[in-house]
C-alpha cells in the first residue's frame, strides 16, 4: 500500500472535527494526523470511553479516512517549559492550568500525556506527535552567560519529566515522535542528539521529522533524515521560505506576526519555499520510512482553503513509492 497522505488538524481546530473530516475527504486526504484540542480529540474521553473512541473512528471511517497518528503538541509544551505564563494559560484547558502554579501545571500537563498515550493505545494508533518543552530555551541567546552546568541540569530535567511519561507509552505499545521545533528541547541538530542521549536513547522517544523547521536555520533536512533514520517515528510536511537575502531581514523574525515580508523567514503552502521536496521523499524511500506524509498546512498569506487542496496534489506528485525491485536485482551488480 502506498504511503498514506494525511492532514494535521492542528490549523484547523476552530472547526468541527466532522466538518474537517468532510474538508480532507473532498480533497483526496488518506487520512487525518488528529489534534487533541478543539473538539477534536479529547484524550480523557478516549482513555475512558468506549462510545467516544467509536465515534471518532465510525467518523473517520464514514469519511473514508484512515488513523496513524494524534497530536497533542500543547500540553507536551507545559510538560518542561520554564517560565509556565499567559502564554500556556491561552493554550491549555482549564483542567491542566487550575491556579496556573507553574509546577503544578508542569504535572497536571505530564499526567495528561500519560492519558494520551493511553488514548492512543484504544484508538489503536501506535504514535503520538508532540513538543516536549524547555526549561533552557530561554537561555538561547546565551547572554548573559549561562554556565553548561545550567544547561545540563535543563537536559536532565527533560529526562526527569519525560521518562515516567515514556514509561506510559511503553506500557500501551505506543512511540512518542517529539517534533524538532525552535522553543523545544531539541530544535536543532546538535540539541537533538543531545536529547536522545539525555533520555538513553530508549526507543519510546523518536523524532517528528518537520524540514520547515530547519531550512532556515541552515540545517540540512536531507542529512537530518538520514542521521537520525532509525528515529523518524512520523512526517509532518511543511514548508518555509527565508527571505534573508536583503540585509534586513532577520532570520529570528523581530517580533514581526506572520506572512510579515520583513520577516527573514516564514511558512509557505508545501511546495513554494526552500525545502528540497525530491531529495527529502528519496531520502525517506533510501531510509524506509513507512508511515503516514502528513501535510501541517500554515501560511499567512493564502487561503487554507485553497492551500491544503493543492498541498496533497503536490505531496502525491512527489512522495512517490520505492521501485518494488532495486537497480541491483534488475540489472545485476558486479
Amino acid at each position: 500500500m502506498p504511503r498514506p497522505v494525511t492532514l494535521f488538524t492542528g490549523q484547523w481546530a476552530d472547526l468541527p472535527f466532522e466538518e474537517v473530516c468532510s474538508l480532507a475527504s473532498s480533497w483526496g486526504y488518506d487520512g487525518l494526523e488528529v489534534a487533541c484540542w478543539g473538539d477534536h480529540l479529547d484524550v480523557t474521553r478516549a482513555a475512558v470511553d468506549d462510545d467516544y473512541v467509536r465515534d471518532r473512528l465510525d467518523t473517520l471511517k464514514r469519511h473514508g479516512l484512515g488513523l496513524w497518528a494524534i497530536s497533542n503538541h500543547l500540553l507536551g509544551q507545559a510538560v518542561c517549559d520554564d517560565p509556565i505564563d499567559h502564554r500556556h494559560r491561552d493554550i491549555l484547558p482549564a483542567r491542566v492550568w487550575g491556579d496556573g502554579e507553574p509546577e503544578g501545571v508542569r504535572r497536571r500537563a505530564a499526567e495528561e500525556m500519560k492519558t494520551t498515550a493511553r488514548a492512543a493505545a484504544r484508538l489503536g494508533v501506535s504514535t503520538v506527535v508532540g513538543f516536549t518543552g524547555s526549561a533552557v530555551w530561554k537561555y538561547v541567546a546565551m547572554f548573559p552567560p549561562v554556565g553548561e552546568d545550567v544547561i545540563e541540569a535543563g537536559y536532565r530535567d527533560f529526562a526527569d519529566r519525560w521518562n515516567p511519561i515514556l514509561d506510559v507509552f511503553d506500557e500501551v505499545g505506543v512511540r512518542f515522535a517529539h517534533e524538532v521545533h525552535p522553543s523545544e528541547i531539541a530544535y536543532d541538530y546538535w540539541s537533538t542528539q543531545r536529547a536522545l542521549e539525555a533520555v538513553g536513547h530508549r526507543p519510546a522517544f523518536g523524532l517528528n521529522w518537520d524540514p520547515s523547521h530547519m531550512v532556515w536555520q541552515d540545517i540540512d533536512p536531507v542529512g537530518f533524515l538520514w542521521d537520525f533514520r532509525d528515529r523518524i517515528y512520523h512526517v509532518d510536511c511543511k514548508d518555509a521560505r527565508k527571505r534573508v537575502g536583503n540585509g534586513r531581514n532577520g532570520r529570528l523574525g523581530s517580533h514581526l506576526p506572520w506572512g510579515d515580508p520583513r520577516r527573514g523567514w516564514d511558512f509557505v503552502s508545501t511546495g513554494h519555499g526552500d525545502v528540497p521536496w525530491e531529495d527529502c521523499f528519496r531520502t525517506l524511500n533510501s531510509i524506509g520510512y513507512q508511515g503516514p506524509i502528513s501535510v501541517e498546512w500554515e501560511d499567512a498569506g493564502m487561503d487554507r482553503l485553497v492551500g491544503a487542496a493543492e498541498a496533497v496534489e503536490f505531496v502525491r506528485s512527489h512522495a512517490y513509492d520505492p521501485p518494488e525491485a532495486s537497480f541491483d536485482s534488475a540489472f545485476g551488480s558486479d
